[in-house]
């Protein structure tokens, strides 16, 4: 079973990634593709956890999305207002 510090658990759990994988990789000093490898088994034998990180990186996905709509919108909305006034 894969082990990796309880840091980087608790990073897991805030649905951060790679946050996780440089704790790791600083506690292990190996490399990138490495440490990723070490953290994503870590995920798949722990699928509580995995769940969890998914349904934070959903969520957060979602938010992202709503942001850029609203920006959006909100570029329209001046872009509209600006051309009513005109020059």
């Amino acid at each position: 079973m894969t082990e990796i510090p309880a840091e980087a658990v608790a990073v897991l759990e805030l649905g951060n990634k790679i946050e996780a994988i440089k704790i790791v990789r600083a506690s292990t000093g190996g490399g990138l593709k490495e440490t990723k490898d070490i953290v994503e088994q870590y995920l798949k034998e722990h699928p509580e956890l995995e769940q969890r990180y998914s349904s934070i990186q959903s969520e957060n996905n979602r938010k992202s999305l709503l942001r850029f709509i609203s920006l959006l919108l909100l570029a329209l909305a001046v872009y509209y207002l600006l051309s009513i006034v005109g020059p």
